[in-house]
């Protein structure tokens, strides 16, 4: 792949009717980066985060995982995209082997099974493998929606909101699983509210208002304190 990102974002734009929702998004992620989204409701963080995934059309400008445009490859590309979200898009009445298994034959996983004992091993669910879904707790679910997106061995992993909900043991548990995933040189971009989180966890950052990115950083050259006097600065607060 040489000096080519993994990910590319130019001159994207979404409308939804008349009305624009994005406009002029550019960035790049190169394989192993993460990107953290901050800005407010309505921005249209979670708009961006579907055309990164392929669930929604962009009106104009281009997209690429790996040299590779999303528009022209979409359903090729797929392979290559995780998601874990608030919502788990798990299977309340299955347990969490049965979960995984139904994910990983409909991506075609070879040697699924050995690979379900991979991914469970890897977020700590090994002692309820064989419990249904609806009797795990919020954080519980959450590890396992992030064994769901990692199954396939997605080279691009999308969060949107992945603290929602969770209590401090939950939200510990998950940095320590992103830390992990991020040591296996996959890219991430995660939005979130938490500014501490995202800051901690990423590489960089965006803060977007109103459908545009209004700044850009790197997430060493910013505590907290600073990353919140900016976002305040920009929404004129």
């Amino acid at each position: 792949m040489g000096n080519q990102p993994l990910l590319a974002v130019k001159e994207l734009k979404k409308d939804i009717g008349k009305k624009n929702i994005l406009s002029d998004i550019n960035f790049s992620l190169n394989q192993g980066e993460v990107l953290s989204i901050f800005g407010p409701n309505g921005a249209g963080k979670t708009t961006l985060l579907k055309l990164l995934s392929t669930v929604t059309d962009l009106t104009t400008g281009e997209l690429k995982i790996a040299g590779e445009s999303v528009v022209e490859n979409t359903i090729h590309l797929r392979k290559d995209i995780g998601v874990i979200s608030h919502h788990t898009f798990l299977y309340g009445d299955l347990t969490a082997y049965e979960n995984l298994k139904f994910y990983g034959e409909m991506y075609g996983v070879n040697n699924l099974k050995d690979r379900i004992f991979d991914v469970i091993d890897e977020v700590g669910l090994n002692f309820c493998l064989h419990d249904l879904v609806r009797t795990f707790s919020r954080g519980m679910k959450q590890r396992l929606s992030i064994a769901r997106a990692i199954l396939h061995f997605p080279e691009i992993l999308l969060l949107d909101e992945p603290y929602t909900g969770l209590d401090q043991h939950a939200i510990e548990m998950l940095n320590r699983v992103i830390n992990g995933l991020n040591t296996t040189q996959r890219t991430i971009v995660m939005i979130t509210h938490n500014f501490q989180q995202g800051l901690n966890l990423s590489d960089r950052f965006l803060i977007l208002v109103n459908g545009r990115v209004r700044f850009e950083g790197v997430s060493n050259d910013f505590n907290l304190l600073e990353l919140q006097e900016k976002y305040k600065e920009l929404l004129g607060e």
